[in-house]
């Protein structure tokens, strides 16, 4: 049997290249968009990619089935009830798929959405018994998918499905049976993925916090808070049912020169800036947000800037747009014009106004605080965060309830904002001077600034 994780680093998502080298052919499970290792890993190992399976329909990355059913005419499959309105087949419990000798059963296992599907593997060679299971969203390593993202009507349905599942079936399994999950640490999908991607049934029982409560317990947590959903997710469900486009109908990538950005921006397109927050805070475009290229960028994308936005970039260079284009495509944000050609220095030559966003240090901060000037200061890392420690002249302000309602205070006022170590804050930063916001600073180096340096925190 021929078997292969596939990893999207940050958003967390986990797909599988699956086969028989014997026979030739593969299947793939819950593509990623951007589909070319896929199709280079198949060839190098001689294998015929024959079927596609979605577990269920992805909420967080726009799926690459279509992608990549266009380029070698593969099938694609998703359980049966599935709200899709392109062609696939469905998919039931107990049904068989076999590709030389491995074989695939389908497993049923509703609660993440109510179509869910798992796929237990069995490398018939070496033995008639399943040796891994694909669990899709419905169990991680280390916790379970969240109930809540088929719409809040359904969530007390989808959490009994979801207890079902997990302790009627999938618990059930042989303990030495492999676990393989759609998502692994960085994904919005759950609570607390472990940041190992792979497991086995055994190990989860006994060490995974939730197989640890009653129904009752199980069923109350389940209904309880959950990561922020960004806005980019009920677009990505939308398009991952609708199907997705092919990139190559995505518009044509273009350099841009400064006055061609200038009347773009005249017109409304976003200017997503991508460079690290010292270089933003130095000199940028005014009304440019700040989202650095790092570990979630995709995830802060989408909980910053609407989905059908128009966009153009700010780059360190080509190699950085063409990566910063990858992430995009996978979160379904497809209307990229261009970017910035020779970056914020084409701009300034040009004459072109610029603006700054200063950071402010921890040692000039606590003087502030300390003679009592400072008017608003925000802290706007998560309530687990903020629970763990933060400046006592905070005021606390989680970043998702920033961007969706902004503070009500004079614009000309200056407004400080902190997070762990400064990115989330320049991200808010930005916003508010896009809101017309005309003071704002960032903690440089955020909270963990502010303990290096030996101020305190309470709790």
């Amino acid at each position: 049997m021929f078997f292969k994780q596939f990893i999207v680093p940050g958003m967390g998502c986990l797909s599988y290249l699956i086969g028989c080298p014997k026979a030739g052919v593969a299947c793939v499970v819950d593509p990623k968009r951007d589909v070319g290792d896929y199709i280079k890993v198949a060839r190098e190992n001689n294998l015929k990619i024959t079927h596609i399976f979605e577990t269920h329909v992805h909420a967080d990355h726009i799926s690459g089935n279509m992608e990549l059913q266009s380029r070698t005419g593969a099938e694609i499959c998703m359980g049966t009830g599935t709200p899709a309105t392109f062609a696939f087949k469905p998919v039931a419990e107990g049904d068989i798929f076999e590709f030389g000798s491995v074989k695939l059963e389908a497993l049923s296992t509703p609660g993440h959405t109510p179509n869910s599907i798992s796929l237990l593997v069995t490398d018939t060679a070496r033995n008639d018994k399943p040796w891994m299971i694909l669990t899709g969203d419905c169990m991680f390593v280390g916790d379970v998918g969240r109930p809540d993202l088929a719409g809040k009507e359904l969530i007390h349905e989808q959490a009994e499905n979801l207890y079902d599942s997990l302790f009627n079936k999938l618990t059930r399994l042989p303990e030495s049976i492999e676990i393989f999950p759609a998502h692994g640490e960085g994904s919005l999908c759950g609570k607390g993925m472990s940041s190992k991607s792979s497991s086995t049934v055994g190990y989860e029982k006994e060490s995974n916090p939730i197989f640890k409560l009653s129904k009752e317990e199980f069923l109350l947590s389940m209904t309880e808070s959950f990561p922020d959903r960004p806005k980019s997710f009920t677009h990505i469900i939308t398009t991952n049912k609708s199907g997705v486009p092919l990139l190559d109908r995505c518009p044509v990538v273009r350099d841009l020169s400064p006055l061609q950005v200038k009347k773009e921006l005249d017109r409304g397109v976003v200017l997503l800036d991508t460079r690290d927050t010292a270089s933003f805070g130095g000199v940028h475009v005014p009304g440019s947000i700040n989202i650095g290229f790092a570990k979630q960028t995709a995830n802060w994308i989408g909980m910053v800037i609407e989905p059908d936005a128009e966009l153009i970039l700010v780059v360190t260079g080509e190699e950085a747009y063409s990566e910063m284009l990858v992430e995009l495509h996978r979160i379904g944000y497809d209307r990229v014009i261009g970017y910035l050609y020779g970056g914020m220095t084409s701009w300034q030559e040009a004459g072109m106004p610029i603006d700054q966003l200063w950071q402010i240090s921890a040692a000039r901060l606590h003087e502030k605080i300390t003679t009592g000037n400072i008017s608003h200061f925000f802290d706007v890392r998560s309530d687990l965060e903020w629970n763990g420690g933060h400046i006592q002249e905070a005021q606390h302000l989680p970043l998702n309830q920033l961007l969706n309602n902004t503070p009500d205070i004079p614009k000309d006022e200056e407004v400080i904002v902190t997070c762990g170590v400064g990115y989330r804050g320049n991200i808010a930063a930005s916003y508010l001077q896009s809101q017309g916001f005309q003071h704002v600073h960032s903690l440089a180096g955020g909270i963990t600034a502010w303990k290096n340096s030996g101020y305190d925190l309470i709790i």
